[in-house]
């Protein structure tokens, strides 16, 4: 079965990296909000070997409809978590959603 798949880029400011990957593991604080909505599979985060400060998500859903309807549903939490996260970050960019 062909899943969806959500990338974001970050780079994280220095003093943040652990608060950073506290939040944004597969047992972080996004994880522990995407596992409330059906659909949801799993949460990898990967670390730049070559530029420390540089990572990437990638939130794998079991279709683009589960994704939209975690979005819509969830969208108060979603943004209140973002606004929490976003002094973690000097930059932050979707890579844009894939199907595998």
């Amino acid at each position: 079965m062909a899943q969806y798949l959500v990338l974001w880029e970050f780079q994280v400011h220095a003093e943040q990296l652990a608060e950073f990957e506290r939040h944004y593991g597969p047992q972080g604080s996004w994880a522990t909000l995407f596992r409330q909505a059906p659909g949801y599979v799993e949460t990898h985060l990967l670390k730049d070997h070559s530029q420390k400060l540089r990572y990437v998500t990638i939130d794998r859903w079991e279709s683009v409809d589960a994704y939209r309807t975690f979005r819509t549903r969830y969208s108060r939490q979603y943004e209140e978590l973002d606004r929490l996260c976003e002094e973690l970050t000097t930059h932050e960019a979707s890579l844009g959603e894939f199907s595998d």
